[in-house]
């Protein structure tokens, strides 16, 4: 384990990415995608996994699961893993404990926000391959969650539209994060 000061996380080596934007706006994708370039040693912290396979909670102000993400991105990170933390991520919600985390990581971070119009996530929603997720979220319940533009504050999210492709927007984060000179570490 790696000795940190109070407040402060990771290492000068470890970098952080977030992945922030509506419902089908391609962030576990990108997330994926990042882990299959990359390799061994990315941590991928889902909000939709913490949230909703291990809490079971719903997505509300003052939830368990945002501490949840905190902890986990932070763990990994104090453990010399590269970290994406990825999901919608409300910035009225979940802003204070991401821009702690940005703040407190000690090496390279890169915020992204993955702007897809209302129209076009409803097209992509419909190509999700859960049968099950799809006879349950339709789409009122995405009109309902859509949030145009919901960036955090102190323009710390580079956007990407849809004119990025799915292999851009990967190639794009490795080598902005510098993700695209580091040796994975085979654990």
């Amino acid at each position: 384990m790696t000795e940190t000061s109070p407040g402060v996380v990771g290492t000068q080596d470890t970098r952080l990415i977030m992945l922030r934007g509506n419902s089908a706006s391609g962030k576990s994708s990108v997330a994926a995608g990042l882990r299959e370039n990359f390799g061994r040693n990315l941590a991928i912290v889902a909000q939709d996994n913490l949230r909703r396979t291990v809490l079971r909670e719903r997505d509300r102000p003052g939830a368990a699961n945002i501490g949840l993400i905190d902890l986990t991105a932070r763990y990994a990170l104090d453990h010399g893993f590269h970290v994406v933390v990825e999901g919608i991520l409300y910035a009225d919600r979940y802003g204070a404990m991401l821009q702690g985390l940005v703040r407190a990581h000690r090496g390279i971070t890169r915020c992204y926000y993955l702007h897809v119009p209302f129209e076009e996530t409803v097209l992509r929603h419909a190509t999700k391959p859960d049968a099950e997720y799809l006879a349950h979220v339709n789409e009122g319940h995405l009109r309902d969650w859509y949030r145009k533009k919901d960036l955090l504050p102190d323009a710390l999210e580079t956007v990407i539209d849809t004119a990025s492709t799915l292999d851009d927007t990967i190639q794009q984060i490795l080598r902005e994060s510098g993700l695209d000179h580091v040796l994975p570490i085979d654990r």
